[in-house]
């Protein structure tokens, strides 16, 4: 009758989990931390053998100590916020519509609630920690902080202040309102939940309990307190400000008469409200901090933004010359200092344009020294002569500096012939190969500067393999280089002949010979000879076959980070380092030499630069070895270290450079074994030490706007300049970079290895002609210690405002221009053959700016190699265009330029003299010059006589062009005779060509 009640249902059987998740969370967790300890032992291991493990120390102790405060600060505030709003909740919520919505949240969360307030405080903790330890070296400079001895002209405050104790205070205050108000954030969240603030209509007067009017009061306080330390620190910041639309960087008249008061108002205002919001924390009234809250925000609004608007609409654009003047000179005299331009040497120099016989005698050292070869160019000549082998290589772009040869100082072109794995064929690319024998390269590779050798060769005085040459004995093995292999494993045991390819030699039956890394003696890395050692590699690189290899012994070493540039970024991780890394040769080693800056942007009234902007040049966006500094915005910066890295034991030395920088006092207090003194350079590294591309590549951006020292001009800004485009480059347009040369400025008495610049007129409709010329001291010297006193002296040469000197730009247009050096580089580069056009030089020689660019010819295809065949030349309106530079200077000077150029007599012929607007150039002494001029016709018919020109011209071009191919193929061979023939018959057919090109003109 009754129905039976319903069987249960059986509960389902709970599934075990499996061993298998767990297993692999803790296999993965197992491997995170291998992976971290590999990374933390051999780091350990590669700055303990270089001797800098203390850097490291210092470096990831800071950070270390910064994460555990930022997370536990962050973390501890966050959590205990929310802790304390949840246990301040009242038992019962007052029954409200507004309540009773919130239940559904409160139990959607309660289970997970536990959860949220752990991981959530966990995260925040976690990112506040990552962004304090990133401002370790802001800490370690305020812990270190050093007097400047200058103070500020507004506050007169020590400049250190600004340097090093500024940004803390700002990060710290910056940090704390992060904190609080996260803090707050979760409060507010967590009272409105469980019913402690209450925000519905029908809470009306009684909306929060006691314990939440108390914690979000004090919370409230603490965020205007640190608000009103922001405000008050603002003024002081108000010193660096460099807006977009402001004329010059630093506090103008309206900062000063307004926007400085409004602070200091709105600081007093915010305390006043933080004061407000403890009484209401008392008393319960929330009337009288919200009225402050209110007016504060009123302040801010008319005292902090439209009070300033007021005085700089109404007081100072109407007079803004004036009312700016006192602001601009501090800007001027300030950024001067900032970037060490208070010492420039300014000279006015009227510049001649007329060429006059015999006016560059007096300049007759500067002119035997000007530099034809362009280390930008002849990488592929140096490549095809000197590489010997298929793995070995040269930089894309090879540096400038000087030696001493037969007892005279020579500017010089040199490079390293160093390793490069990419050049081994298939077959040999193995991980023996790869690891342990090609470990290495070999060897310098010089070149004169000024002069160039056979048939347009650059005239190597050292090369070779083994190297021979006028240097000297020298350890020539590069183990550390810019294109070194990733890793290598060297030494071997005691007695043994060794397994790593030393260099190429055909006295032994094998064809090569092999060396072995003395590492019981010299030390150029880690030992892996053990096996913890071994697996810590093997993991770090990923690479199994260090654990298994036999040539991995217990006297193995292992050499990584091999970069120079890397090497010294990591043992001083507070410099910016030197787009240019060169080599030198010093006291039987070759060092790699690296100019290291130590910048602030904190300085007072300095401009700001963005150092990537300042530094990119024509040579920067088409090499790969020569970079821009990093896109870091400075208004402070000094070359502080000199750093030397030793190329066959990966050595790494810093010496103190500018001994009152405060920047590198701190750093020297932070890192105290680190740095040498000064002293301890010696004389044959001081002779190679020479004035840093970057810093002044930097000094000329500034200066072609603080040139001007008057504040009114400032203003004005008619006098402002810019560094011209490269004329040579046509991809894109990018500055001309400073060249180094040896010259003599006019102050001088002698010539000097100099770093150079020019300028032309601001703006993007001005002609192109020079207004200044820009010349830095880069030789330092030869006395150990002791650098030259005119070492990084800069000299600028003003020209009138009326100037009609060309500049790079137009001189490079008239070059192309003139009919004599189109036709002949026409004929140049047809055929299998192009032309290319070198760097384009000025100096200030014979009164004027005279405009040096050598001209190379390559094959289209094949074996394709530079080589130096005309030399340009102009001054004013003349141009010289030969075989040699010192034949083209007698065109330009009527005949005797007064002075002897390096390459004299290396040439052949003398090449027509071309001249603009076709006026005939005086062609040098017992020569016959052809010129623009029209000469008259040949007799016979004029078609009969056109027909034979062009026959002839035809001839002349087809032999110019087998003459290339088999001078191309007779280099490649190694066979030089044969290229000396091929290219007397170019010189021959080329003539031929101009010949039968004039004929058919006439």
């Amino acid at each position: 009758m009754f129905a039976s009640p319903p069987r249960p249902r059986p509960r389902p059987a709970r599934r075990r989990r499996g061993p298998l998740l767990p297993t692999l969370a803790i296999l993965a967790g197992i491997a995170i931390v291998v992976v971290i300890l590999s990374h933390v032992w051999t780091e350990a291991l590669w700055f303990d053998q270089l001797g800098y493990l203390r850097v490291l120390w210092t470096e990831w102790g800071t950070r270390a100590v910064l994460f555990v405060a930022g997370f536990a600060v962050m973390a501890v505030a966050v959590a205990g916020s929310l802790r304390f709003a949840y246990h301040a909740r009242p038992v019962y919520a007052p029954s409200t519509p507004e309540q009773t919505s919130l239940d559904q949240y409160r139990e959607a969360i309660e289970p997970l609630r536990r959860l949220v307030m752990l991981v959530g405080p966990v995260l925040l903790g976690l990112f506040a920690g990552g962004a304090a330890a990133q401002r370790w070296d802001t800490v370690q400079l305020a812990m270190h902080a050093q007097r400047v001895g200058t103070t500020d002209p507004q506050f007169h405050l020590d400049l250190g202040f600004y340097m090093f104790t500024l940004p803390l205070l700002r990060f710290t205050v910056s940090f704390l309102m992060a904190v609080v108000i996260l803090s707050g954030i979760g409060a507010l969240a967590t009272h409105y939940l469980y019913g402690g603030l209450r925000l519905g209509p029908a809470a009306k007067g009684n909306r929060t309990t006691r314990a939440a009017r108390v914690h979000l009061s004090v919370l409230a306080a603490l965020l205007l307190v640190l608000i009103a330390a922001s405000y008050w620190l603002d003024r002081y910041s108000l010193l660096m400000k460099n807006s977009a639309g402001q004329k010059f960087a630093g506090a103008t008249f309206t900062d000063v008469h307004a926007v400085m008061p409004s602070k200091a108002i709105l600081t007093v205002a915010a305390l006043v409200v933080a004061a407000a919001f403890v009484y209401s924390a008392v008393t319960g009234n929330w009337r009288l901090p919200g009225i402050g809250v209110a007016l504060m925000l009123l302040s801010a609004i008319v005292v902090g933004g439209i009070y300033p608007a007021i005085v700089q609409r109404f007081q100072v654009q109407p007079n803004q010359q004036d009312a700016e003047k006192e602001y601009i000179q501090r800007n001027i005299d300030s950024t001067r200092q900032a970037y060490g331009l208070t010492d420039v040497k300014t000279s006015e120099y009227p510049a001649k344009v007329t060429a006059e016989a015999g006016a560059l005698r007096s300049d007759a050292e500067t002119t035997n020294s000007i530099r034809l070869l362009d280390p930008q160019l002849v990488s592929p000549s140096f490549k095809q002569l000197q590489q010997i082998r298929g793995f070995y290589d040269f930089p894309q772009t090879l540096s400038v500096d000087r030696y001493t040869v037969n007892g005279q100082s020579r500017d010089t072109v040199i490079a390293v012939r160093e390793l490069d794995l990419a050049g081994l064929s298939d077959s040999q690319k193995n991980w023996v190969n790869n690891t342990t024998v090609y470990t290495h390269g070999y060897g310098v590779v010089a070149a004169y500067g000024n002069t160039r050798g056979a048939n347009g060769q650059p005239a190597f005085w050292e090369g070779g393999i083994p190297s021979s040459g006028d240097i000297g004995p020298y350890e020539p093995r590069i183990y550390f280089g810019e294109t070194s292999p990733p890793y290598s494993i060297v030494g071997g045991p005691d007695g043994s002949a060794g397994w790593e390819f030393d260099y190429p030699d055909d006295t032994g039956g094998s064809g090569s010979l092999n060396t072995r890394f003395p590492t019981q003696t010299v030390s150029a890395g880690p030992s892996i000879g053990n096996l913890w050692n071994k697996i810590m590699y093997a993991i770090k690189f990923g690479d199994e076959q260090i654990l298994f290899s036999n040539r991995v012994t217990p006297q193995s070493q292992i050499l990584y980070d091999r970069n120079p540039r890397d090497r010294v970024a990591k043992v001083a991780p507070y410099l910016e380092l030197d787009g240019r890394v060169y080599p030198a040769v010093i006291d039987g080693r070759v060092k790699w030499i690296i100019d290291g800056y130590t910048t602030s942007d904190q300085y007072p009234y300095s401009a700001s630069q963005s150092l990537s902007d300042a530094t990119t040049d024509s040579v920067t966006q088409t090499s790969s070895n020569v970079q821009a500094l990093q896109p870091k915005t400075v208004n402070y910066i000094r070359n502080s270290v000199k750093a030397t890295v030793d190329a066959y034991d990966g050595s790494v030395d810093l010496y103190t450079w500018d001994t009152q920088d405060p920047v590198l006092k701190a750093w020297s207090k932070v890192f105290p074994t680190s740095i040498k003194p000064i002293s301890d350079i010696s004389g044959a590294l001081m002779s190679h030490i020479r004035y840093p591309e970057d810093l002044f590549k930097v000094q000329r951006t500034l200066l072609a706007k603080y040139h001007v020292t008057d504040a009114g001009q400032f203003f004005s800004g008619n006098d402002f300049w810019a560094n011209p485009l490269d004329p040579t480059t046509t991809t894109e347009k990018v500055d001309q970079p400073p060249y180094y040369l040896t010259l003599q400025m006019p102050d001088q008495k002698q010539a000097n290895f100099s770093l150079m610049s020019t300028f032309i007129p601001a703006g993007s409709t001005a002609r192109e002609v020079l207004t200044g010329y820009l010349a830095a001291d880069a030789e330092a010297g030869n006395v150990a210690g002791k650098p030259s006193p005119d070492y990084g002296t800069l000299r600028l040469l003003t020209l009138p405002r009326d100037s009609t000197v060309p500049g790079p730009g137009q001189a490079n247009s008239a070059f192309t221009a003139d009919a004599t050096v189109s036709n002949e580089l026409n004929i140049l580069g047809r055929g299998d053959s192009s032309v290319l056009r070198g760097n384009l030089l000025t100096l200030p020689v014979g009164g004027g700016l005279l405009y040096v660019q050598p001209v190379y010819v390559q094959a289209s295809s094949g074996t394709t190699f530079p080589l130096l065949q005309r030399v340009l030349v102009s001054f004013g309106n003349k141009i010289g265009f030969a075989e040699t530079l010192d034949e083209a200077l007698n065109q330009v000077f009527g005949g005797d330029s007064g002075a002897q150029a390096g390459d004299a007599g290396s040439g052949g012929t003398p090449s027509p003299s071309p001249s603009p607007s076709g006026t005939p150039s005086p062609a040098p002494s017992g020569t016959s010059t052809p010129t623009t001029s029209p000469t008259p016709a040949p007799s016979g018919s004029s078609t009969g006589g056109d027909a034979s020109a062009r026959a002839d011209l035809q001839s002349a071009l087809q032999a110019a062009s087998q003459a290339m191919k088999d001078g191309q193929a007779a280099l490649a061979a190694n066979d030089f005779a044969a290229y000396g023939a091929a290219q007397s018959r170019l010189d021959a057919a080329i003539q031929a060509a101009i010949d039968a090109q004039a004929r058919l003109g006439s």
